[in-house]
């Protein structure tokens, strides 16, 4: 099998694939690697945030070969109380919040839903999406470009989302400093936050979680990697 795990930024990648082989893409906005599991092919590409980018981490996935189950790992904001920072969730539902589209694994299933929005959510814009979507439970980026893409070609999908920042969590408005490509322009945000102290411990924070997050997204994904894991999700069927 050949097994696609697309993400955003480096960093959520970084404690998995420290080992795989790094794969030159001829993209600058694109990382690439590849490793070799109990005969299953695993590609880990990322290229940036949001839906666009999302597809252009697909595409580098699939340009050698078609795959057969795709993975949406990276961080995710918390849009409960409940959720606490660094932790680790396999959402049950995921909701496009621009279209209003719904990917559910399980139809049964109302608690444990992700909304994907076209921006970083504050806190204000946490709360917004906590009252508009009862049940759910993370935000992100991509997850439901994965998912979409994953049921136009027929395959399974599962998203695993690490826990970046907390429900209440003050963060400044990231959206301004990302760039068209989905990267996050340090030259301009880091002289923005600098004269403003008022967020320097929650970025603090907010680095710490990511870290914390990342590890645990990659002994999750080592987990499927395990011999059978995989093929019992492809089996039973996914987004």
């Amino acid at each position: 099998m050949r097994v696609a795990i697309i993400a955003a930024l480096p960093g959520e990648l970084k404690p998995l694939v420290k080992d795989w082989q790094q794969v030159r893409t001829g993209d600058r906005r694109t990382k690439k690697w590849v490793t070799s599991r109990s005969d299953n092919i695993w590609i880990a590409v990322c290229s940036g945030m949001g839906a666009e980018a999302a597809r252009r981490a697909y595409a580098n996935a699939v340009a050698d070969g078609p795959v057969d189950m795709l993975f949406s790992v990276g961080w995710a904001g918390a849009l409960a109380p409940e959720i606490l920072p660094g932790t680790v969730h396999i959402p049950m539902v995921v909701i496009d919040a621009q279209t209003g589209e719904r990917f559910s694994h399980s139809k049964s299933e109302r608690r444990n839903a992700l909304v994907t929005t076209v921006g970083v959510a504050d806190s204000a814009e946490k709360a917004r999406l906590a009252a508009t979507y009862p049940g759910a439970l993370l935000v992100d980026m991509e997850g439901a470009t994965i998912s979409r893409l994953a049921v136009m070609n027929g395959i399974p999908a599962l998203c695993i989302k690490g826990i970046s920042d907390a429900f209440e969590a003050k963060v400044p408005n990231l959206n301004p400093f990302i760039n068209e490509d989905g990267q996050l322009n340090l030259m301009r945000f880091l002289p923005h936050v600098a004269l403003r102290p008022r967020y320097w411990r929650s970025l603090i924070h907010l680095g710490t979680n990511s870290a914390q997050a990342a590890y645990a997204m990659r002994d999750l994904v080592m987990e499927f990697m395990k011999e059978g894991n995989v093929e019992k999700v492809v089996r039973a069927g996914s987004f």
